[in-house]
């Protein structure tokens, strides 16, 4: 019997793998994704993701295994981000820096047992080949395959295959 995919069981496993040692904790409810630094208020980094879906964990946490420790000292990793109504030119530099993260968040997904989507995330905005995306992303999964995904990534994966009783290989269908 499989077990289901529930946010909490990544929140208990993301905290007990990083806390500790990364001083950085997952937490679901935001109404949009974020990830924010320890301050004054509060002593762990967060990262805060989507209500409460299990998906949107996975891909938080896929972002913050790629930020190096300056981008972790800053409120969403200071990166870009122009949110749903993308132009054209807009929407490819998104994919073009959405590839590395969705393909580690493929590679959770993978580990757990649960099915990963791409994410174009631009409903109101210039029309998006998602075909074309999801085979960047593949490539970016494959390449990852060959030469190694980064360390928090890896641990992570490994964390998740121990938990859902898996063993992590890149389906035949991908």
């Amino acid at each position: 019997m499989t077990r289901p995919h529930i946010a909490a069981d990544l929140i208990r496993l993301f905290d007990a793998t990083f806390a500790a040692t990364h001083n950085t904790v997952l937490r679901s409810g935001g109404s949009e994704p974020l990830y924010l630094p320890a301050d004054a208020e509060n002593r762990r980094h967060r990262i805060i993701f989507t209500h409460d879906y299990f998906a949107s964990a996975l891909h938080e946490i896929a972002h913050w295994c790629l930020a190096g420790k300056a981008r972790r000292q800053q409120v969403d990793y200071g990166y870009w981000y122009r949110p749903d109504g993308r132009t054209a030119l807009e929407q490819a530099e998104f994919e073009r820096v959405e590839c590395k993260p969705q393909a580690i968040e493929w590679a959770f997904h993978i580990a757990a047992g649960s099915t990963f989507r791409v994410s174009a995330d631009n409903l109101s905005g210039a029309p998006v080949n998602i075909e074309a995306f999801r085979n960047k992303i593949l490539a970016q999964l494959r390449a990852y395959r060959r030469h190694g995904f980064p360390p928090r990534a890896r641990q992570f994966i490994n964390v998740l295959c121990e938990s859902y009783g898996r063993v992590w290989r890149l389906p035949a269908a991908a």
